[in-house]
């Protein structure tokens, strides 16, 4: 019999599961996936672009982001990742990555095998089916992020990320919506919203003059959540947190 508590996919399965229920033979069958659990450093790199993958990453603890890099230089950021996504399975399917894939705090990750992902989503389509809903709930919010930082001004854009990671936090059972860790820092809270880090300190000053954030060091306080989410033009339904 399993002991779900000390598996290194629990959270993954939980979270599969809450997209669409898997029966009892293929809950077993994705907790005895083969995987190696590693402790990561912060900013260590699961995956780099232009590697080819042999494994897929599934976060135990800590936060992950994904990202490139220009010709110039700058970075961007596309989402951050928290315990329990599995942060790259479109690399079971594409030979070469085409991001970089990096810890943006200390944390373990499971390091599935390719093959055996591959392997699993073929001899159970239910599986299967739950992990193309969350390549394709990854698609949408890399929209969002896209439409976030390409038509909305830096307050708004500001509002809409605090909004959708507070949302996924509670949703994962990691925090309040109302109060979180944000494990950013400045210089990556601008890669995120493609502001510069000196923009991204005015505009949380202007949020708390506003009476709608609270925020010491990384800890988030959202004051006035109704107002912060209309500035941020945020309508969680591109997270598709439950079914209709």
């Amino acid at each position: 019999m399993h002991q779900l508590a000390t598996s290194g996919l629990k959270r993954f399965l939980e979270k599969l599961e809450a997209r669409a229920p898997l029966g009892a033979e293929d809950r077993s069958a994705l907790l005895d996936l083969p995987h190696t659990t590693k402790s990561l450093r912060r900013h260590e790199f699961i995956v780099r672009e232009d590697e080819m993958p042999r494994h897929c990453c599934v976060l135990i603890t800590g936060f992950a982001m994904r990202h490139k890099t220009a010709g110039n230089g700058g970075r961007q950021i596309f989402s951050i990742h928290m315990p329990g996504d599995a942060v790259d399975l479109q690399n079971s399917l594409l030979s070469r990555a085409d991001h970089n894939l990096e810890m943006l705090s200390a944390g373990t990750a499971a390091f599935i095998p390719v093959e055996a992902i591959r392997d699993l989503t073929l001899r159970r389509p239910a599986i299967g089916q739950a992990m193309w809903y969350e390549t394709l709930v990854d698609a949408a919010i890399f929209r969002e992020w896209t439409l976030n930082v390409g038509r909305r001004d830096a307050r708004s854009r500001m509002s809409h990320m605090l909004c959708e990671f507070a949302l996924r936090l509670e949703v994962a059972g990691l925090g309040e919506s109302t109060q979180y860790e944000l494990p950013m820092t400045q210089e990556e809270l601008a890669d995120a919203l493609a502001l510069t880090p000196i923009h991204v300190s005015r505009t949380l000053r202007a949020l708390a003059v506003e009476g709608l954030v609270q925020r010491t060091n990384r800890s988030v306080k959202i004051l006035d959540w109704h107002a912060l989410a209309k500035l941020g033009d945020f309508d969680p339904g591109y997270l598709h947190l439950a079914e209709e």
